[in-house]
């Protein structure tokens, strides 16, 4: 599976990899869904190379809709002048059963940028928005994204914990 960002935050940015705010969920989300409780060990930590390896062992791909833009900080809303990611060689060179997108606005730019260009390329796989995990969508509780993730990866058919 490929999981779709609109943008890293400063934060992601800075520490290279993805969903590195302290308070986004992200990473919680993928733990509950994915960790082997059997294994002490298959946990996404802290670091960008812990959550890594975990994404590598879980195969989870993780890339952005958009390739450089003009942001304020994390502010999807403030998002202009966007520039989109060519997914064609990531689709072309990993098996990727299905794509994701985490916040709403990750799923407008990946249906008026990205859709059209895999449909052009003859790629016919399927795309499903997901909640954001960002601190911003702090309404949305912990439990209720699990429940969320969970029932969107198990309808396109991605086993996960119960």
């Amino acid at each position: 599976m490929l999981i779709l960002g609109s943008m890293p935050s400063p934060k992601s940015r800075e520490a290279a990899f993805y969903y590195m705010h302290l308070r986004n969920r992200f990473w919680p989300v993928m733990e509950a869904l994915f960790a082997d409780p059997a294994n002490s060990l298959d946990h996404t930590g802290g670091s960008p190379e812990s959550r890594r390896v975990f994404a590598l062992r879980h195969g989870i791909a993780l890339w952005d809709v958009i390739a450089s833009c003009d942001i304020t900080g994390a502010s999807d809303a403030s998002i202009r002048n966007t520039v989109p990611n060519d997914l064609t060689p990531i689709l072309r060179g990993a098996p990727i059963s299905h794509i994701f997108t985490t916040g709403a606005k990750a799923a407008q730019l990946y249906r008026k940028f990205i859709a059209p260009e895999l449909a052009a390329a003859g790629f016919d796989i399927d795309m499903t928005p997901l909640p954001s995990t960002s601190p911003a969508n702090a309404a949305k509780h912990l439990s209720d994204l699990i429940d969320d993730y969970r029932n969107a990866f198990r309808a396109a058919g991605i086993s996960v914990n119960a």
